[in-house]
């Protein structure tokens, strides 16, 4: 898809409203969505902004994680999404489907068009130098627009384990600053749940901090004293959703009992509902 900008809406106020969402002393809360259904279910929650989780896209579209899943299906998905809510939509797009900046910014391009507002672009084992090459270049396909696109650049330095330990932080600051520099408007530090960590790297941060749900993640009260401004579900709810329909499932498969099925209390919305389009 080639990008028309005489085609393409003015996204600048929606974008704004969602970085709003990260000022000082607030934590956005950021559940993890897959596919419209599950968007429109999370809307009705309370959300003030969606995320898609590219584990859990990958899930439903039927591929494993890893950049397994093409990013036409992507993109597919994101087009429905963006029908089923009204609250801003953030799409994770792994590390951009490409090491070629270009092509980087051609599918934040696309994103834009379709409706999002945000973006999660990760570095993975690459170098940081390539990750701020294409941050660049999305901003730029962005502003060639006449758009906005908040991106949220992640850091895999504690998810890998690329540096040991005790140089964690100052590793994960020094990536921030080069992020930051290439137009980063976030910062993404999967797997860091140790306090001091977080209090470190929130409190020298020129960006926002976003991390992750984890068994060990503390308390939103304490994230926000920390200076956290994000917290993301990543495949959390995904993975709840899916343990959930394993197991009624294996029950239901071995006596065949409909009782079983609906005899947890559920307060779940009317999908009917929640998906009618006007």
């Amino acid at each position: 898809m080639t990008s028309n900008p005489s085609s393409t809406p003015d996204n600048t106020r929606q974008v704004a409203d969602f970085r709003a969402l990260h000022a000082p002393g607030d934590v956005l809360v950021l559940p993890n969505a897959w596919d419209a259904g599950s968007a429109a279910l999370i809307e009705s929650c309370g959300a003030r902004a969606i995320a898609t989780s590219s584990a859990a896209v990958a899930w439903a579209k039927g591929f494993p994680d890893g950049e397994k899943l093409p990013s036409e299906l992507l993109l597919d998905e994101v087009s429905e999404i963006v029908l089923a809510i009204k609250v801003p939509l953030s799409v994770d797009i792994e590390s951009g489907f490409s090491n070629d900046p270009a092509r980087v910014a051609r599918l934040a391009g696309e994103l834009i068009e379709l409706g999002a507002v945000g973006i999660n672009i990760e570095d993975g084992r690459e170098p940081p130098e390539l990750l701020a090459a294409k941050i660049a270049a999305v901003k730029r396909e962005a502003k060639s627009l006449g758009c906005d696109l908040f991106v949220n650049a992640r850091t895999d330095v504690v998810l890998k384990q690329l540096v040991p330990a005790h140089e964690a932080v100052p590793q994960i600051l020094e990536r921030a600053r080069v992020y930051a520099r290439a137009g980063a408007d976030g910062l993404f530090v999967p797997a860091l749940a140790e306090p001091d960590s977080i209090r470190k790297v929130a409190g020298a941060l020129e960006l926002p901090l976003n991390v992750m749900a984890l068994p060990s993640l503390a308390p939103l009260a304490q994230l926000r004293a920390f200076g956290v401004r994000r917290l993301s579900a990543g495949s959390g709810i995904a993975q709840a959703a899916f343990a959930a329909a394993q197991a009624a499932a294996e029950r239901f498969l071995v006596d065949g009992d409909s009782a079983k099925l609906f005899a947890t209390p559920t307060k779940l919305k009317s999908m009917n509902a929640l998906l009618k389009r006007d």
